[in-house]
Order: structure tokens, then sequence, then C-alpha cells
């Protein structure tokens, strides 16, 4: 079947000498991973790995077998280039830790257009703005949202917040947040991407991190910890 979409690189893998395996969220058809053959051997490999860093936008025209092998693309360009995203090096280190976040989370071949257009928005807004140290920690929040697990804040009022229920509650219990941790993940949940990013003091992002870790960790079966972690903590602090 031949597929024209708009596509988000996820990861790009080397295989063998010349080739790419790559992983993209299409807009169309959710997950799919692509083989790229003489990726690195032609006069033009140069743009043609360009197109396949992390969270790059695509146009792409495929070939979709659909059989659970690797697909095909037969047209590709980007759908519009990034300025900041990948030269910066807070953006790019964010930009490195988001897209291993959304690899160990979209796992369905199924199309979430939703979150695909959220995503869209999300990178543009990164390219264009300054302000971001929080981005990566309200990002996190509202993937949650398109994946299913998002808090339930009806009662956000209560002084505790149960990760593995996702409900704010009036009392400690053993899956809960303490209430210092509490009060810094209500604050995230009113963060928006435009609210002031200096409300928070490092050693709270690093806790409101370490709470979205665990909370993915504990709602999503497979997602591991990111490889980034550490270098995202390292430039951040």
């Amino acid at each position: 079947m031949l597929v024209k979409t708009k596509a988000i690189v996820i990861s790009s893998l080397k295989y063998q000498e010349k080739s790419l395996i790559v992983k993209c969220f299409t807009q169309s058809h959710g997950l799919k991973t692509y083989f790229v053959r003489d990726a690195f051997s032609s006069r033009k490999s140069n743009q043609k790995i360009a197109y396949f860093q992390p969270l790059t936008i695509l146009e792409i025209e495929a070939v979709h077998k659909n059989k659970g092998t690797l697909e095909n693309f037969k047209e590709i360009k980007i759908a519009m280039p990034f300025q900041t995203l990948h030269s910066d090096i807070f953006k790019s280190t964010i930009v490195m830790f988001i897209s291993e976040i959304l690899h160990h989370s979209i796992h369905e071949e199924e199309k979430n257009e939703h979150l695909f257009a959220f995503l869209e928005t999300a990178l543009h807004w990164l390219d264009n703005h300054d302000e971001i140290v929080n981005f990566h920690l309200i990002l996190m929040l509202e993937i949650t949202k398109y994946l299913g697990f998002y808090p339930d804040i009806s009662e956000i009022e209560f002084p505790f917040f149960d990760t593995t229920e996702g409900v704010f509650t009036p009392f400690h219990g053993i899956g809960s947040l303490t209430e210092h941790e509490t009060n810094l993940f209500k604050k995230l949940i009113n963060l928006k991407f435009d609210n002031a990013q200096k409300i928070f003091h490092v050693i709270e992002r690093q806790i409101v991190l370490k709470i979205l870790i665990d909370y993915y960790t504990f709602h999503l079966d497979g997602f591991r910890k990111p490889k980034s972690l550490d270098v995202l903590k390292e430039v951040f602090s």
C-alpha cells in the first residue's frame, strides 16, 4: 500500500556499514519502522542522514506492506526545517531525551492523530522559544493524556498524590508522593509552555522529573529509564 503522511523520527540505528533502520511515529499509521538502504554510501548521504535526526518532522511517501516487517520509503522531505532544535545544546539535549521517552512509550501500529498534532505543535514551540528549562516536564505530563494515564485532578485539593492509581488522596499510602512532592507535582499540572519557566529550582526540577519517570514506569509496560537522563540532568544543573 502506498502511503503519504507526515512522520516524526523517533530513532535511527545504523545497520551494517551503509544502511539505517529508522523508527517513525506517523500521522496516518502510528509507529512504523523503515529500512533505508545505502544511507551512508551516496554523495547525498549527509543530506540523507540529516533527515533522520531525532524528532525531525518529515513528509514521506512510503510502501507499507503491513506484515510486521520493515517498510520502505519512496520519497522523503523535511516538512518544516527546524532552526535551533538540533544546534542549541539545551534543546538538542531535550530532543534526545524526549525521543527516548517516545521510543519507550509508543508501541502500537495504530494512528493517534491527536498525539501527533500535539507533538508537532510542541516541537515548533521549542524551536521558537528560549525559556525551555521545564519543557520536557510539561511535555511528559501532557503526553499521558494521549496514552491514557493522565492524573485524575478532580480532587487535586487533597495533599497526597497516589502514583499507582493516578489520583489525589487525603491519606499517605504506599504508592503516594510526600506532601512536598505532591505540591511540586501540582505546580507542574498548572504549567503551560508559555508560563514562566523558572517556577522550579534545579533540585525541584529533578524531583519532578523522577516523579514522572516513576509514573511512566508504573503505567507503561516495557518503559525504561532513558539513557540520556544523566546528560539532561548535567546540562540543566
